[in-house]
């Protein structure tokens, strides 16, 4: 069966409509979490492979659990190297997102893992992602228009050299790992720092400058309208868990129950 070529991802044609995404952060291994997630609204699964225990298998059966649901499974992959992405999009994530893309040359190695020649360099195996329309013909196309790149930007030095990493071709989003961001600016991971702010208005406006999307992190729901206005379109919402923790905390307090707040295992 061919792949049809109507078929668009729709993080990019919401985006590209000028509407804001959001994605919830999977980081549980969990296929009944991530389905559920899958169908709540979000436009996409963050998937975490940096800051969790997930191996790629799981990655694979959260991928597998999720298909046919509305949120697209991006996944966050632990470095900027080709291999990581490959195995991630074999699995058949639509996007993948690179941490510490602090350069020009990392965000090309980026661009380029998730881009089958002479556009990149993404190797051409069976996989998962060709298998889900049963022919491998076809899919190069398919998966070129349609996998995202996000380059993280969270060491200073990616903002100096922003407009360069902005103008990278194959680079669909610019997100601003505020928190790293902070930490390698000296702030150890204060947001209300001027300076900081200035460094998350110049990346807006170098993606604005060369036609992508910026992004961030999405710490509470009363921040969002702030952040749309301010540019952000490409947005993560928390954690499952930390979802979970604020969902229940309501809950608990009309108990006049309480969470433990210092835990002997760490």
């Amino acid at each position: 069966m061919p792949i049809p070529n109507t078929w668009k991802n729709p993080v990019r044609e919401t985006l590209e409509a000028g509407k804001p995404v959001v994605g919830m952060t999977i980081t549980a291994a969990s296929v009944e979490v991530a389905a559920q997630a899958a169908q709540l609204g979000f436009d996409f699964l963050w998937i975490e492979m940096e800051h969790s225990p997930l191996t790629l298998e799981t990655v694979r059966n959260i991928i597998l659990a999720t298909r046919g649901l509305p949120a697209m499974p991006f996944v966050r992959v632990p470095v900027v190297e080709t291999w990581t992405a490959k195995r991630a999009l074999d699995m058949g994530a639509m996007g993948v997102i690179f941490p510490f893309a602090s350069t020009p040359e990392l965000a090309r190695v980026a661009a380029d893992a998730c881009r089958y020649p002479p556009a990149g360099k993404r190797g051409h195996g069976s996989g998962l992602a060709a298998f889900r329309w049963q022919a491998e013909e076809g899919y190069a196309d398919f998966a070129d228009r349609n996998v995202m790149v996000v380059a993280m930007i969270e060491e200073y030095r990616a903002i100096e050299r922003i407009d360069e990493i902005a103008a990278t071709p194959g680079i669909d989003v610019l997100f601003v790992g505020s928190s790293d961001l902070s930490f390698s600016m000296g702030f150890r991971g204060r947001q209300d720092e001027p300076e900081l702010q200035a460094a998350l208005d110049s990346v807006v406006a170098a993606a604005k400058r060369h036609g992508k999307f910026a992004g961030r992190p999405a710490f509470n729901h009363a921040s969002i309208p702030g952040l749309i206005e301010r540019g952000f379109q490409f947005l993560q919402a928390p954690s499952e868990v930390r979802l979970m923790s604020d969902g229940a905390k309501p809950v608990l307090e009309m108990l006049g129950k309480t969470a433990v707040t210092n835990r002997a295992m760490y």
